[in-house]
């Protein structure tokens, strides 16, 4: 092909090819800028767009892990409140019971300490039916509500802490004296020394299911933490990168316009071998 032709420009075509290039290039920068991130599309880089996509997915359902996790923990610290008033009511029931195992007492003393007792049994009950926390109570008459807090976001494993009746109709409180009408024997009093053990070891368990359920929660957001942190290093830009890169683009940029110029310039010169 001849150098000196006005019907192909090849310096033109070069010129046009870098230009176009350079405007794909700068429009990525661009793009990158706006949007923080250097994969945003399946077209920018198919399987790590999808690797992200599955790990943001992993990160964000773990919200629902947290959410299940707090849940356990509100209803074990309001069973745990409300149990620590029942040990408080039934330190001061065996008061009344030591007390009332005097056999010089009166009739009428008796009867002042048996109605204290009486009303001490029945704070048992109120304490322990209204500790409930979204509808769950771990300490209520009968054996319904427990905790099952989700463990993974597969759904596939849980944190469970079990129901313990503390109300006076339960094991945990069988032993304990209905009244003090009559003087309490040493094995009244051993009874209700049982009910104290029974109810502070179901505490304790209770206690111990709380730790776990805090335990678990921070290595949940930790491991969200992790995963987020991790999809960031996938996809999102360099903006100091992203910003040499825009300003060498711009450059280049202007220079194919030149380029351009001077090409699209060079076929009129030919007119000056004809004395044009």
């Amino acid at each position: 092909m001849p150098q000196n032709s006005i019907n192909t420009n090849v310096g033109a075509m070069i010129a046009l090819q870098s230009l176009s290039t350079i405007n794909r290039d700068l429009a990525t920068t661009l793009r990158r800028i706006a949007t923080g991130l250097k994969i945003s599309s399946p077209k920018d880089n198919p399987a790590v767009w999808a690797t992200a996509k599955m790990q943001a997915a992993e990160a964000k359902s773990l919200d629902a892990v947290r959410a299940s996790l707090q849940r356990g923990q509100s209803t074990v610290d309001v069973a745990l409140a409300a149990g620590d008033t029942v040990t408080d009511l039934l330190d001061q029931m065996k008061q009344k019971m030591l007390a009332a195992s005097d056999p010089s007492l009166t009739t009428a003393s008796r009867k002042l300490l048996n109605d204290d007792y009486v009303s001490l049994r029945k704070q048992i009950d109120r304490a322990v039916e209204n500790a409930s926390f979204n509808g769950v109570n771990l300490i209520s008459a009968g054996n319904t509500g427990n905790i099952r807090a989700l463990a993974n976001a597969k759904a596939d494993s849980t944190i469970d802490i079990d129901h313990v009746d503390l109300s006076t109709g339960g094991a945990a409180l069988a032993g304990m004296r209905a009244d003090l009408l009559t003087a309490p024997s040493s094995t009244d009093i051993k009874a209700m020394d049982t009910a104290m053990q029974n109810v502070t070891s179901a505490l304790s368990r209770l206690g111990t299911g709380s730790n776990m359920l805090d335990g678990h929660l921070t290595f949940i957001n930790k491991l969200q933490d992790t995963l987020e942190t991790s999809v960031g290093r996938l996809v999102d830009a360099d903006m100091a990168q992203e910003a040499t890169r825009l300003q060498a683009l711009q450059i280049k940029q202007q220079l194919a316009i030149k380029s351009l110029s001077i090409a699209n310039a060079a076929p009129s010169y030919i007119l000056k071998l004809f004395g044009g």
